[in-house]
Order: C-alpha cells, then structure tokens, then sequence
C-alpha cells in the first residue's frame, strides 16, 4: 500500500535519501512508495537477482553477504533505521551484488525502479535532490568503509597465500604445484616453450630425527628451504610438497639446463648443512651436513600433459636413488 492518508514514518522523512526535499515535494514522492514487511531470517534479495526495487529500511535490522569463490558467504555490512539500499542495481541496471536477509523482524518502504524513473522524468527538480542525495551516502559509505575494504582485501590475500604455501617454510605447496603445471599445459605453452620439473628428496631424514629429534628435522627442512628461495630466477618456483620432499619448477628451461641448476642447489645443500639440537629436546646445537637427491624432467620432450611429467620427473629421483643418492639424474 502507498503512505498517502497517515503521517508518514519519521524515520522515512529523517532518511538520508529524502532529508533535503520539501514537505511538498515528499508528497509527491510518498505516492509511489509501498510498505512491505519482511520476517526474521527471510530473504529480501539474493546476489545475482535482477535490482527492480530499492528499499529504505524503516524498523528491524538487515545484513548483508556476498558468496566467495569458495562458496562460503562473506558478511559485507549490516543496516540500521533510515538506511536505503539496492539503489545501485536499479541505477545501473546490474545484478544484485549480495544477499540482504533480515536479521529481525523488519519494515521497508519501497520504491519500485520504474516509479523512481518516472519521478526523475515527471519531477526532475525532485529528482536531482534524490540522486544528489543518492551520490553524498554513497561517498560516505567509500569512506567509512575505506578500512573494512582493505582488510577484506587482505583476508582475501591471506586465504589465497594459505591455500598455496607450505605453513612450515613459506613454500608454495602442492596444490600450487599442481595448478601451476596444468596452467602451463592448459595455455598450449608446452607446444613452443620448455618447462622443467625437478623433484628433490632429502637424504636420510628420518635418520635426522631419530638422532636430533622432531625439531632437528624441522630445522634441516627450514634450512634447506631458505637455500631453495635464494637460488634461480625470480620466475622459478620452489615448493615443498611433503615431508623432506620438494620441487622446483622451472619456466623455459630445458632438461639440460636445469641438470645444472639442480647440481648448484645439491651443492648448496651440501656445502652449507643445517643447526641442530645436539640431543632431541637440548638446547645446544651441532652442524651436520644435508644430501638431496634430484629427478629432472622436462616438457615437451618427456611429457605432454601434466601427470607424465610428474612421474618422470619422480622416476628420475628414483634412479637417483637407487644410484646411492646425494645426486642429480635426468630422465630418460
């Protein structure tokens, strides 16, 4: 139903969007304008739903989410008496951006997309203050949440960097591995550009922690990581996988070259060892030296997808292996 009969709610007239209109000119407005009461819980639009109405939040409590890419819902913001909403999609003819659901039971005035055009067309003197209006609430709301949008900026970086590095080295891990490769193959780089996987396995570490204890093998894996980070180009990715396992992707380098890479990591490994507990649980610590042994593949010439370069790279770390380890073999 409209407002007209009744004194209108005081706080639809103390609402940002009609605060500077006259008592005439909300009149005129107030015609086009309905009640609707909205449950606790229940939905008042869904993200991606088409914006035909925009709404001023009278009494009750709204809040606001938006879907992840992990199909979990983010809480954008909540509303309180006064607040209007769903303006923008109307304005612009976009879907909804986030769900708004009442938080408590709720009443709204709305104002449906087509009366609020013909408001603009029929009254435009009324319409410039409410679109004037429109423009000063929402530069507020930039402002005010200038600081929240940061930090949602930053939850999204922080779930990204969790998702796709090793919590114990700073490492990307294997699911980043995993997307990195397919990507590479996806794109039809393989066709024209080498792309070489070395698979890397720590020597004899679980003899590490049997002698050192936990936090013994822990260092050699953090050490052997800082070595990994220093060495190679920017465009080289480490990753630890698992345990003493780790890998190292290299973009446009051939088998040949990366023989060489991973020859100056074993070295580096090698030649500068890791700080260890003496006993498990001690205090003091001891130098030991750290062997790894390395598989090297490489695309095309060993793998045209994904998987086939996986395993060659982990049949060449077996070779290494078998061969008496703290060495590097290329597949073949």
């Amino acid at each position: 139903m409209s407002f007209q009969g009744p004194p209108p709610d005081p706080v639809l007239l103390q609402s940002p969007l009609f605060s500077t209109l006259t008592e005439a000119e909300f009149t005129t407005v107030a015609v086009f304008l309905e009640r609707r009461r909205l449950p606790a819980g229940e939905r008042l639009f869904n993200e991606g739903d088409r914006g035909e109405d925009m709404f001023i939040l009278l009494s009750g409590a709204l809040s606001a989410h938006r879907r992840q890419s992990d199909g979990t819902q983010r809480w954008m913001f909540d509303t309180f008496p006064g607040t209007f909403l769903g303006e923008m999609s109307v304005i612009v003819q976009e879907p909804r951006l986030a769900t708004v659901t009442a938080r408590e039971d709720s009443e709204l005035a709305v104002l449906n997309g087509q009366d609020f055009y013909q408001i603009i067309y029929e009254h435009p003197l009324i319409g410039i203050k409410i679109l004037r209006s429109m423009g000063r609430v929402q530069n507020t709301w930039l402002n005010q949440t200038a600081g929240h949008l940061k930090d949602l900026v930053l939850w999204g970086k922080t779930a990204r960097r969790r998702a796709i590095t090793d919590e114990l080295t700073g490492l990307y891990n294997r699911n980043f591995l995993e997307e990195s490769v397919k990507d590479w193959f996806r794109t039809g780089a393989s066709l024209s550009r080498p792309l070489t996987l070395i698979m890397m396995d720590l020597d004899k570490v679980h003899e590490i922690n049997e002698c050192h204890g936990q936090a013994g093998g822990d260092a050699v894996i953090i050490t052997v990581a800082r070595a990994l980070k220093t060495i190679g180009r920017p465009e080289d990715i480490a990753i630890r996988l698992s345990g003493d396992e780790f890998a190292i992707l290299l973009p446009d380098t051939p088998g040949p070259n990366a023989l060489i890479v991973a020859e100056r990591i074993r070295r580096r490994v090698l030649d500068h060892g890791a700080a260890v507990p003496r006993d498990p649980g001690s205090a003091e610590t001891v130098a030991i030296t750290v062997g790894a042994s390395f598989g090297v593949a490489w695309a095309p010439r060993d793998a045209q997808d994904p998987r086939t370069l996986v395993s060659a790279a982990d049949d060449a770390l077996r070779r290494a292996k078998e061969l008496g380890r703290n060495r590097v073999e290329l597949y073949s």
